[in-house]
């Protein structure tokens, strides 16, 4: 069986912390081989009593039992090695982000190895997010199916509703703690343990594996006793951390709290930071599809860029395996009915845009239900934006400019959009939202991608018209 490795980063935001009040989680699914096409869907209620669940990827098995509810989700496009729905949100407005890929250090593993054909990634969602109706009850809910069933991963995983933010961490094959994010805050998660310190006196803010401190007691895990910080027991703070993970949550921290100075490289980046101005949804683009933008580490080769050496010298956020990225926002300030946005961006974050979708829908735009191994980008807005990738990285510094032009314009569509659709769905209710929602969604993808196909045209006639293979034209031509 093929392990699929995720290396991705996540980004949280509570409801205090944003611009609109909304809840914000949000997070880069990316792949290690470069290509894992992916689908946007939405799976319909139904009662899920009698189901045997199989895992294609695993082996999982479980007996599923009670209704469930409707959720979004995008699911591997080649459902060869199982489901992988990753990002959704459900029909009361509960978010799920599936998975921060971490690591349990060695000796943690030796006391709880992970179990092999337990809950992992590619069944969290669906095991999850049909049965929640509070980001609180998905945390529970997990966490009672890790005891059950053990993990064969150490994953981060995100939840919120509209209004309180959760991310809970696995250990070894069956520990695990959540902390609920401070509603005047925001945390970010590259691929690294980051909860830190766990008030077991606290279930408001903090929830955890039942027997985790008599397992940590038992076998002497705790380097540093009269304390429980869960990266500081669990977490392996090795040097591929140092370089490949933490420089993304310095990253992060210095575009949203700049006066804290901070090396790239320290081990000890807090995971719940406070902003110094409230956080937009585009903030939160900007950062998911950064690339140590200004600073010496850009691999772009930018006007601040440092040397070949700097340039290389971290992993960045835009990469050549992300996937998709989606920021799951439950707006405070509108009607539960049509609250929920699923901002989505297929291919290279920093060349293809977000596209708003609401998730009160009975169905997706045709071009983002398919993605198959055949790269056709007149079929699936996957292949379109990951086409955009290969012709825009070889002209780089030619492209760009026009490339951000494209960017900023879908950006202020899909701003325009949420205002429009957000206004012409009051007063409407039931079926009929639900069938205007999913209408106005196809309407923001076509243009969408329409504008993609626009730009990649332009792109390809100036790039035929600086070929290599030129020669001036004599009479005889």
């Amino acid at each position: 069986m093929k392990k699929k490795m995720s290396s991705c980063t996540a980004m949280l935001v509570g409801k205090g912390a944003t611009i609109d009040g909304s809840t914000i989680i949000a997070r880069d699914e990316d792949a290690e081989d470069g290509v894992n096409p992916k689908t946007f869907r939405v799976f319909p209620a139904k009662d899920y009593t009698g189901e045997h669940y199989v895992s294609k990827y695993n082996g999982l098995t479980v007996d599923m039992e009670g209704q469930g509810c409707r959720f979004t989700a995008t699911p591997n496009g080649v459902p060869d090695e199982g489901r992988w729905d990753e990002q959704g949100i459900n029909e009361y407005n509960v978010a799920m982000s599936s998975t921060e890929t971490e690591m349990t250090n060695a000796r943690v593993l030796g006391h709880d190895p992970l179990v092999k054909d337990g809950v992992n990634e590619d069944s969290m969602i669906y095991l999850v997010l049909p049965f929640i109706k509070s980001a609180r009850e998905g945390v529970q809910r997990l966490g009672h199916l890790i005891k059950k069933y053990g993990t064969g991963e150490t994953n981060g995983i995100a939840f919120s509703d509209h209004d309180e933010v959760w991310y809970l961490e696995t250990a070894g094959g069956h520990q695990w703690v959540a902390q609920r994010i401070p509603d005047d805050a925001y945390a970010i998660a590259p691929n690294i343990m980051c909860i830190e310190e766990i008030d077991f006196a606290d279930p408001d803010n903090y929830m955890f594996a039942s027997g985790i401190r008599e397992f940590v007691d038992k076998f002497h895990l705790n380097p540093n006793p009269g304390t429980f910080n869960f990266r500081n027991i669990f977490g392996t703070q090795d040097e591929a951390d140092a370089y490949y993970n933490t420089p993304r949550s310095w990253y992060g921290q210095k575009l949203f709290t700049p006066s804290v100075e901070q090396d790239p490289t320290s081990q000890n980046i807090p995971f719940i930071q406070h902003a110094e101005k409230k956080i937009a949804v585009e903030d939160v683009e900007q950062f998911l599809s950064s690339h140590y933008n200004g600073t010496p580490y850009d691999p772009m080769g930018t006007f601040a860029s440092g040397t070949p050496e700097e340039q290389r010298k971290f992993r960045s956020i835009a990469l050549d395996r992300n996937q998709s990225s989606c920021i799951l926002q439950i707006r405070n300030d509108v009607p539960a009915e049509y609250a929920a946005i699923q901002w989505i961006n297929f291919g290279f974050y920093c060349y293809s845009p977000y596209v708003p979708f609401f998730t009160n829908i009975n169905d997706t735009p045709a071009n983002y239900q398919v993605a198959t191994n055949d790269a056709d980008p007149a079929k699936s807005a996957y292949w379109l934006h990951k086409l955009l990738e290969v012709v825009v990285e070889p002209r780089y510094h030619e492209f760009i400019n026009e490339v951000n032009d494209y960017r900023d314009g879908c950006q202020s569509y899909g701003v325009g959009r949420v205002d429009a659709i957000t206004a012409a769905a009051a007063g409407k209710h039931g079926d009929e939202l639900t069938a205007y929602l999913t209408t106005a969604n196809k309407e923001s993808a076509a243009y969408v991608t329409t504008a993609t196909h626009q730009l990649m045209s332009s792109l390809i006639h100036q790039a035929l018209l600086n070929s290599k293979f030129q020669f001036e034209r004599g009479d005889n031509l």
